[in-house]
């Protein structure tokens, strides 16, 4: 069974239900202490949503700086998979492993409510399992989810393949600007997820965890993290022909 790192931060409070979503997507699932400087041979690595460090300063500036992090960068550096969840987003972004910036949302409010997603690219390690690019409801849970890049970063992002989910309305139809419900936090180009150039590292603002199961309302997550399984377990057969090494 594919092992999948869970990294756990003082304030974490997804990472249980990331490690359950994992083990519903197949994998064999483990939690990462952040002052360890192992990844106990994970396949994949999941940084959680929650509050690490309590998002003092900024969310996830100081948590780029604990000691699994390092782990973290190396392995991606490597080829590794990583994928970043709300906080984790905040985290990853924090240590430049995928472009721009998470800032406050718009209305400057936590948000916790169901939002509606779709998969901009269908080949890749977090959503080769997602299917036909339907809109997938998950919840968000964030007061800094508003993506936010320069001009050129965008552009550069769109032409290259980058930006992986944008917000939309529950039909599918596009999310606008800022004072769009369909995009809850303002995010430039209602942009709700990226990768890096690479294409091993991403970030997503909604949760697929809390959308694993249809006893919590909607199991349109579970693609996601099936995809990331798959793929590391790919990764781990083949690595020479794995998409991201």
């Amino acid at each position: 069974m594919t092992r999948i790192g869970v990294v756990v931060f003082p304030g974490s409070n997804c990472d249980l239900d990331t490690l359950r979503g994992l083990e519903l997507a197949g994998a064999e699932a483990v939690p990462l202490w952040h002052e360890q400087g192992s990844l106990e041979g994970s396949a994949a690595v999941v940084l959680p949503g929650g509050f690490a460090y309590g998002d003092y300063l900024r969310a996830g500036v100081i948590a780029r700086f604990s000691p699994v992090m390092r782990a973290v960068s190396a392995f991606a550096a490597e080829g590794g998979l990583v994928l970043g969840i709300c906080n984790g987003f905040q985290v990853i972004a924090e240590a430049g492993l995928v472009p721009g910036a998470l800032l406050r949302n718009r209305g400057l409010r936590f948000l916790g409510r169901d939002v509606w997603i779709s998969a901009e690219q269908l080949d890749t390690p977090f959503t080769s399992l997602v299917g036909d690019g339907r809109p997938l409801r998950m919840p968000i849970a964030h007061g800094e989810g508003c993506y936010f890049a320069d001009d050129a970063t965008l552009d550069q992002l769109e032409r290259d393949g980058q930006v992986l989910f944008r917000y939309v309305h529950a039909d599918g139809t596009p999310a606008g600007a800022e004072g769009d419900p369909a995009n809850p936090n303002g995010s430039l180009r209602a942009i709700a997820g990226v990768r890096n150039a690479r294409g091993n590292v991403a970030g997503l603002m909604p949760h697929p965890e809390r959308a694993s199961d249809r006893l919590l309302g909607s199991d349109d997550g579970l693609p996601i993290l099936r995809s990331l399984v798959d793929a590391a377990a790919r990764a781990e057969r083949e690595p020479a022909l794995a998409a991201v090494r």
